[in-house]
């Protein structure tokens, strides 16, 4: 197995593709974009205000309710049939909708890894920084809200 399966097969290779497939997609756009920060809102998440302990917060918050509630719609009795993926996007609109104005919502590392490893390598003109010192709120606080939905879905009777 080549380099590149093996990185397009991890999530954060996948989110590093999407990343430049959207780079190629809008790089006109980019070209005469002058705002840096929009420019890296497209690859990444960023805070509305920066406060490291409440950015934290806010993504292990909706990473446990995310994780939380695909445990239980994933359960064999919640069967939908065809259309079984639409309780799972319905809670991501409402995590995103109630949750996601601090950060941004990431409720998943490779969602900002991924696209910001892309925006920091990509030729990007005028393109400022990748913000590395968040980088590290969207990706922990996710696996920290992950784990601890398991654990209460592990001891919860129902």
């Amino acid at each position: 197995m080549g380099v590149g399966s093996r990185l397009y097969n991890c999530p954060n290779g996948r989110g590093f593709y999407g990343g430049v497939v959207v780079w190629l997609q809008y790089k006109k756009h980019f070209e005469i974009t002058d705002d840096q920060a929009v420019k890296r809102a497209v690859f990444c998440t960023a805070p509305e205000i920066r406060s490291a302990g409440s950015n934290f917060f806010s993504e292990i918050v909706g990473t446990f309710v995310l994780v939380l509630g695909v445990l239980y719609l994933a359960e064999p009795e919640v069967g939908l049939g065809s259309i079984s993926a639409l309780p799972v996007a319905l809670l991501v609109f409402g995590i995103g909708m109630s949750l996601g104005g601090t950060t941004g919502y990431a409720i998943n590392p490779a969602r900002d890894l991924g696209p910001r490893i892309a925006h920091a390598i990509l030729p990007i003109k005028n393109k400022g920084e990748s913000d590395w010192g968040y980088s590290w709120i969207p990706v922990l606080g996710p696996i920290i809200g992950g784990v601890l939905a398991a654990l209460l879905y592990g001891v919860l009777p129902f």
